[in-house]
């Protein structure tokens, strides 16, 4: 099983040198990266769009993407390689590919006269038709559509005349085709080109979806225009309000007939124009950087509008039926159809904007669109992480939010590497493919000191010394790595025979530095003599060295990657190699030693996996596929020393949690153990086979400050360890909380607090000082309808004299009419309160139906909280929802009062209803982050309004269980149950050699844990001494002693005593016997309950596996595994684990087949109960029938816990992680068939995996593995 876990990923941004890089198709969209296409789908329960997919095949830049028309699961993509693929998104696997498409695709379409069709055409044509599928695949060409005397850059089928077919060519010309007529060859050219051979390319092209023959076209130079292909004429051209203003993208908007949108190409405005004029509707800039692509999605409808378009007939042109624009006025916004764009950007950035609510819904801002080639982490701050890219820019990240915060000019060529600047010191020094290297200052944002001394040679590693903040060190493919100050004054020289690509600054001499040549070998120089000569030279590699690295615990040791694909730990004291590491099938990049592990160190590679070692044997701890191509860049923060980040060709940076590798050492801290067995010194740690110990500075420090305390040293050593094995992501948020609730001076708390979840009683305390800080910025005007000028005048008219008579009512209503609804509620009161609170509501209900913002103040003043509350949580905006309803529960909104009578009694039955209703939407909020992969938020979310039992539980839920445990100890007794519950799965965890110490320490933990304690000691394998051995460590009877005890028991009719002392017993055979026959007994009648048998099938399935898998037991073992199968199956349908419930089923069906057993169970049974369960439980369309009722509600019966059943709430398991798209590990799983998504979980057989949640869920109602084989799983 993986030990390395995924915990983050970001993103790459969408490539802007190819045309087709965005498509979309029903609830999805894709875009391109260089190698990768990136499939966003909405979460149709949050009404938000998530990363569901990366697909990565293409081994060079991808040059057009194409949706399939007719099938949602479908699309093609195609690259610099030749290559042509089909993808099926649901499946996430590539359907069928075309190896040779003689020519880069520069545009590809789907065929419209077969439904496995696909056209391509690259160059000068000619147009290829690819059919996959069917009974004759194969490759023709179009029959007329080739020999052009011009480069093709794109081409669109006609959406609903069939074959006929457009391109746009680089000298601005159009090619016309359609079935039965004469093609059209080079039509079309911009007027201002006739007569002249000037190119100017065709940027975009897209047919009037309305009209057979009308279609837009974009020149790059010569702007938009609406030809008429079948007169071959111009029919208008369209104007920019500046001559600066370029388009390079438009599409049309089907749900507004006549209208299309455009994006600049400098600068990010969005321009939406109709058929009918010449300029511009209206224009919105949402980013400083120009547009790259746009494509409009028919939004899913939200609610049936009001003002639908009419529905137009098919044949007719736009143009025919273009309504004339609505005339513009100063204080009157126009309003943009519904519908959202996905916009791709110059910069990389992707987002989906909703012109109706003109929002985004989603934003990538910035992302590198082109290989990664260095990551490294802000000395000073854990959280933010710098980039550096073949795409010109560095750029900085915020690694608690996934977003970015910076990023450098750019222009630089390539950026091959990066490093910062010691401390806080703000600058970040880049190398780059020719122009040199440079600091750029990140708070100014500007480049302010360059280095040329290589000239134009590439420099492939640059590294700023921590020991001496004044130097900088180069090297290049010029062969020399130069030491210079900062300001540039050269300190030393060293020549290397060949091209140098890497050097890194000893962590223990300021004056001693390594490199990496092309001749090899790595070479050390120490600074202080003046010869240019390496005092040690290493060989022994096969190839090129590339990176090379000290180790920050060991003095004295490096290692070094090579094209060898070996990793090479070097001596320098003894000169001498003392490992090679072998494993990687390619050249090795990323290296990376721990700063608190001496012995642990990473290596990223060309063959896209990432490898953990430990360098005292040279073992592979761990092997890690996520990356889709060569890993780069590795590091990690010494403040959080078991977070990674790595880099990659793939254009992601993805953030790794190392802690499952050292775990054991978490749990010495949670169960108290002395500090040798957490710190220690590298020589100890460096014993082979020892356990891990912490030998790095932040270790030191907690321990020192630990030291220097007085009271609360248990809590402190708790929350700072557990932040240091932490990953970024919420653990620092959920400690401050619960220093919040354990009554921690405000004081105290630190100024991210107010960034995260808050605790409600500061919500509202920092919402407000947030609000004052932005009352400077002026708030738009409302939007009003638009009627007719001369109707509104006789409306007008009619209102002035009603209210000239005193008949306000009628007054408002006629203002209501017009759209002027604010004069309408500004003299509303002069009715009564009573009809103004009315009209507001109207107004609330209107602006609701129009998903419009403007909703928000009609309902808080009326104080209609619940509306507004599911307002924005129909919207899938909790966080919004969570502040309403927090602004009411303390009191801040109400209703407005039409009377003076006392309010006091009211006021509570209110508070406690809005209580209820803050509870509710934290809930929501908590289960949304939830299912986003982010545990730990989720149970912020739940301290947030004091809610220890669901936060705990969404930390167990989440397999947080380390983390879980240590904030469980530090809330105490309001956490007690569910503390006790997380040790006792920790103690599973353990129930392993070596750490069979560690699962009792655990579970002494635990009060009343005598069962847990004898189940553990029941499983302990061993001879009798050991055993016994183990028994009194636990203070258990000897096996002996614990025969005697059964028969005891059994002559007092205690059946528990009797089986828990035979299993503890040197015969617990005879526990299997008759515990066994006490289910079967208990099954047979008809009352019995999940947990009347439960205790003891659970107790007897501690029985140790070497005894039960003997070949004598088998029909015991085999009715055991029947028996935990089919409680396994009910309790799992109690926990709400629904995606294994039918797996449990099937698994129990299987072995009553197949095994020769005698249980009170009957296949036809299981197959009963379970259509009953789905059929009542699963949203389908068949309602369940009478029988199925009668079925489920008896099966209810049954699971129904008792009084003294311990607590358990009820929810899937989802690890953090789960929702985070692998390139390469493709996995299926042996219970459904379909492709894992997330971590995966590996059985015994060595080749079966099911997802990790489903092992998790499984694990929690069935100790026994899924193959039936007797062996216990244990995924914790």
């Amino acid at each position: 099983m993986a030990k390395v876990k995924q915990v983050g990923l970001l993103a790459a941004g969408c490539q802007p040198w190819n045309k087709d890089v965005c498509a979309a198709s029903g609830d999805r969209f894709a875009y391109c990266a260089t190698l990768a296409i990136y499939i966003y789908q909405l979460d149709q329960q949050y009404n938000e769009f998530k990363l569901r997919s990366i697909m990565s095949e293409h081994k060079k830049t991808i040059t057009a993407i194409s949706w399939c028309p007719d099938n949602p699961d479908l699309f093609a993509s195609a690259s610099a390689d030749n290559l042509l693929i089909i993808w099926n998104v649901a499946e996430q696997k590539a359907l069928a590919r075309l190896d040779n498409t003689k020519g880069v695709p520069t545009s590809v379409s789907w065929y419209w006269n077969s439904l496995d069709g696909v056209a391509f055409v690259s160059q000068r044509g000619p147009l290829y038709i690819w059919v996959y599928g069917g009974a004759e695949p194969g490759v023709t060409v179009h029959k007329e559509a080739h020999s052009f005397l011009s480069d093709i850059c794109l081409f669109r089928w006609h959406p609903t005349k069939k074959g006929k077919l457009v391109f746009g060519h680089t000298d601005g010309s159009l090619s016309i085709f359609q079935p039965g007529t004469k093609s059209q060859k080079h039509v079309l050219r911009p007027e201002s080109l006739e007569g002249t051979d000037e190119e100017d390319p065709v940027s975009a092209l897209e047919w009037d979806l309305l009209s057979t023959d009308y279609l837009l076209v974009s020149n790059l130079h010569n702007g938009i225009r609406l030809v008429d292909s079948e007169a071959l004429a111009c029919i208008t051209s369209f104007c920019f309000p500046s001559a600066a203003a370029s388009v390079q993208c438009l599409a049309w908007v089907p749900s507004a007939p006549g209208m299309f949108i455009t994006g600049d190409s400098q600068v990010g405005v969005l321009r939406v124009w109709n058929v009918s004029r010449s300029t511009p509707l209206d224009s919105f800039k949402l980013k400083k950087t120009g547009f790259h692509a746009l494509h409009v999605l028919n939004s899913p409808p939200k609610k049936a509008l009001s003002s639908c378009s009419p529905s137009k007939s098919q044949h007719t042109s736009s143009t025919s039926e273009a309504v004339p624009p609505p005339t513009l006025s100063h204080n009157r916004s126009f309003s943009l159809p519904p519908g959202h764009v996905v916009c791709c950007f110059m910069d990389g950035g992707v987002g989906l904007y909703d012109m109706g609510a003109k929002k985004w819904d989603f934003l990538r801002d910035l992302g590198h669109v082109e290989t990664i080639f260095d990551c490294k982490f802000k000395p000073d701050d854990p959280n933010l992480l710098a980039t550096a890219s073949f795409d010109g820019t560095i750029k900085i990240w915020d690694t608690n939010t996934l977003t970015a915060v910076y990023t450098s000019p750019g222009n630089e060529g390539v950026v091959y590497s990066l490093s910062w600047a010691p401390g806080d010191l703000n600058c970040i020094a880049g190398a780059t493919s020719r122009n040199g290297a440079f600091i750029w200052d990140v708070r100014k944002g500007k480049i302010i000191t360059r280095f040329n001394e290589h000239g134009k040679n590439g420099i492939f590693c640059i590294s700023w010394s921590h020991k001496d903040s004044k130097r900088i060190a180069t090297c290049s493919g010029d062969g020399f790595c130069i030491i210079r100050t900062i300001d540039g004054k050269i300190l030393h020289k060293y020549k290397h025979p060949a091209a140098v690509f890497g050097c890194d600054w000893s962590q223990n001499n300021k004056d001693m530095i390594a490199t990496g040549c092309e001749d090899k070998n790595v070479r050390v120089y120490y600074l202080a003599t003046s010869s240019d000569q390496p005092l040690k030279v290493f060989t022994g590699h096969l190839a090129k060295v590339f990176h090379v690295r000290w180790s920050p615990l060991r003095e004295g040791i490096l290692c070094s990657g090579s094209d060898d694909g070996t990793v090479r730990i070097w001596d320098y004291t003894q000169d001498a190699c003392i490992n090679v590491l072998s494993g990687h099938t390619a050249p090795v990049r990323g290296l990376m030693w721990n700063t608190e592990v001496p012995y642990l160190l990473i290596s990223g590679s060309w063959d896209y996996t990432i490898r953990v070692w430990d360098t005292r044997d040279g073992t592979c701890l761990d092997t890690v596929y996520d990356h889709g191509a060569d890993v780069y860049g590795l590091t990690c923060h010494q403040s959080r020393p078991f977070t990674m980040a790595s880099c990659s060709r793939d254009s992601t940076v993805r953030l790794w949690s190392l802690s499952p590798l050292i775990s054991p050492l978490l749990l010495s801290i949670i169960t108290d153990q002395p500090w040798e067995k957490t710190i220690g010194n590298t020589d100890t740690a460096m014993v082979p086979g020892s356990p891990a110990l912490l030998c790095g500075k932040v270790s030191r420090d907690i321990k020192q400050e630990l030291d220097k305390l007085s009271a609360d040293i248990r809590e402190k050593k708790l929350r700072w360890f557990s932040e240091c094995f932490s990953p970024p992501g919420g653990s620092s948020n959920l400690w401050d909380l619960v220093s919040v609730i354990n009554g921690q001076d405000d004081s105290l708390l630190p100024a991210s607090y107010s960034k995260g979840v808050m605790h409600m009683k500061h919500l509202l305390k920092f919402k407000t000082s947030e609000a004052q800080e932005l009352t400077i910025v002026k708030m738009s005007k409302f939007g009003g309808g638009i009627g007719a000028p001369s109707k509104e005048e006789r409306l007008k008219e009619a209102a002035d004299i009603h209210l000239r008579l005193g008949q306000i009512q009628r007054y408002c209503e006629l203002m209501v009419e017009l759209g002027q609804w604010e004069k309408a509620l500004s003299v509303a009161p002069g009715v009564s309160m009573k009809y103004w609170k009315k009209l507001m509501q109207r107004r609330a209900e209107q602006l609701m139906t129009e998903d419009n913002d403007d909703t928000i103040p009609y309902c808080i003043a009326t104080g209609d909280i619940k509306k507004l509350v599911s307002f924005f949580t129909g919207r899938g905006q909790l966080l919004e929802a969570l502040i309403i309803a927090e602004g009411a529960c303390e009191g801040n909104i109400r209703a407005p009062q039409s009377s003076q009578v006392n309010h006091t009694t009211n006021d509570v039955d209110n508070r406690q209803q809005y209580q209820s209703l803050l509870h509710t939407v934290c809930k929501d909020l908590a289960e949304s982050y939830f299912q986003d992969g982010c545990s730990v938020l989720a149970a912020c979310c739940h301290l947030a309004v004091d809610n220890v039992e669901f936060a705990m539980w969404s930390l167990i839920r989440g397999n947080e269980l380390e983390l879980a445990a240590c904030v469980g100890l530090v809330l105490g007794e309001a956490a007690n149950q569910s503390t006790a519950y997380c040790l006792e799965l920790l103690a599973k965890k353990y129930m392993t050699t070596p750490t069979w110490e560690l699962s009792a320490e655990l579970l002494q933990m635990i009060p009343d844990n005598h069962i847990l304690v004898a189940k553990l000691c029941a499983f302990y394998p061993g001879s009798t001494e050991e055993v016994d051995q183990f028994h009194e460590r636990c203070g258990l009877p000897s096996s002996e002693e614990c025969k005697a005890l059964a028969e005891g028991a059994m002559s007092e009719g205690d059946l528990f005593s009797e089986v828990k002392f035979n299993l503890l017993s040197c015969e617990p055979v005879n526990a299997l016997r008759i515990g066994i026959d006490h289910v079967k007994e208990q099954l047979t009648g008809s009352d019995w309950t999940v947990d009347s048998v439960q205790p003891i099938l659970d107790l007897i399935s501690y029985i140790r596996t070497d005894c039960l898998i003997m070949s004598k037991w088998t029909e015991a073992r085999s009715e055991l595994l029947i028996l935990c199968g089919y409680i396994g199956g009910l309790l799992a349908i109690r926990r709400q684990y629904s995606s294994i419930v039918p797996a449990l089923y099937e698994y129990t069906s299987q072995l009553l087949k197949r095994r020769e057993v005698c249980v009170p169970l009957k296949i036809e049974q299981l197959s009963v109960e379970l259509d009953a369960w789905r059929a009542c439980t699963q949203s389908n369309s068949n309602p369940p029938s009478e029988s199925q009722r009668e079925e489920f509600s008896c099966l209810q019966r049954r699971i129904q816990p008792t009084d003294s059943a311990p607590l358990v709430l009820c929810g899937a398991d989802y690890v953090t992680g789960s929702n985070l798209p692998s390139h390469s590990d493709v996995q299926l799983s042996c219970f459904t068939g379909h492709r894992i998504q997330g971590p995966v979980f590996l059985l015994e057989d060595g080749k079966s995996v099911i997802s990790l949640n489903d092992a998790l869920m499984w694990a929690k109602v069935n100790p026994f593995s899924p193959l039936g084989t007797g062996v216990r799983i244990n995924p914790f």
